[in-house]
């Protein structure tokens, strides 16, 4: 099959990538290259996924005359590129041309392709808001700038479904760790500065945060599931993630853990928009997909940290 894949040189979309291309598909893969995190780190994932055979372009989806770059051959489009996260440096602007309009321009593309299968919107726990433990069925709440054009691009991909204009789902994802994570991101960060023996930022009260930190590998399993399966995942949205809940501070100790030494804290105050708990839904992913993540918190941290020192350091 021909794959198109968004946002391939990010964290999840070229592990996914990768995948697709074991399972024996042609992937072609776009992003946009920008600086919001380390450019080294991107082109390091690009390099990767296309040593493996893929075929990588650079184009920002926001701009409609860019899409001449791709053929209209694909039999599925993953859709990964977005503006992530809860960042201050990042404008509504940002999150609303990013996640809002260049899915509707990447919506505007999929309908021109005439052997396209299934658009596959890559979604997030964040659409629930504040708690993120329910099914699927339950009205969103989102609390930050992401959550809301995440929805909203949710909705857009869904319309066309509804319209029976093309077969499409969402996937909601729930708080991914492992190898290639956002220097941003909390195992990340908190490898880095452990191994620097410097201070690692937390958010006051974060500590008891609850999450389904859920290994990468576990992650895409699930995603690549739907392939096959578009009678069944036409219109649904479905949660990814691990029904197994840890805290922060879990988190925290399990780095130290793995690291085999303690990890300095500064407390910094609270930030607005953070997920109080989050705790994976599956059942009906378990039910339709036979999805089953298997992969614990230490065994998620000891592969990342593997990888970091072999890469990062």
């Amino acid at each position: 099959m021909n794959i198109l894949v968004t946002g391939i040189a990010g964290f999840i979309g070229s592990h996914t990538a990768e995948r697709l291309l074991s399972l024996g598909h042609n992937v072609v893969g776009v992003d946009n290259f920008c600086d919001y995190y380390s450019l080294e780190l991107k082109k390091m994932n690009a390099k990767a996924v296309k040593d493996k055979g893929a075929e990588i372009i650079k184009m920002d989806l926001r701009h409609p005359e860019a899409y001449h770059q791709l053929s209209k051959s694909f039999h599925y489009i993953f859709h990964f590129a977005a503006q992530p996260g809860i960042s201050q440096t990042s404008t509504f602007e940002d999150y609303f041309t990013n996640n809002i309009i260049a899915t509707k321009h990447l919506i505007d593309f999929a309908l021109e392709c005439k052997d396209l299968k299934l658009f596959v919107n890559i979604g997030t726990s964040s659409i629930y808001g504040l708690e993120a433990t329910y099914p699927e069925d339950v009205m969103a709440k989102p609390a930050s700038h992401y959550g809301v054009t995440k929805l909203a691009a949710e909705q857009l991909v869904l319309q066309k479904s509804r319209e029976l204009q093309m077969q499409a789902c969402s996937l909601r994802l729930y708080s991914v760790i492992g190898p290639r994570e956002r220097p941003e991101k909390m195992y990340t960060k908190l490898i880095d500065l452990g191994l620097k023996d410097k201070p690692f930022p937390l958010y006051e009260g974060s500590d008891k945060h609850l999450r389904s930190f859920t290994y990468v590998g576990d992650i895409v399993d699930g995603i690549v599931s739907v392939i096959g399966n578009e009678d069944k995942v036409d219109g649904e949205i479905f949660n990814l993630g691990t029904e197994v809940e840890h805290t922060t501070q879990d988190g925290i100790d399990a780095v130290a853990e793995v690291l085999g030494k303690e990890i300095k804290i500064d407390i910094k105050p609270k930030r607005a928009g953070d997920q109080l708990r989050t705790k994976a839904n599956i059942d009906k992913a378990r039910r339709l997909l036979n999805y089953n993540p298997q992969t614990t918190l230490i065994e998620s941290v000891r592969s990342q940290v593997e990888w970091f020192k072999a890469n990062c350091v």
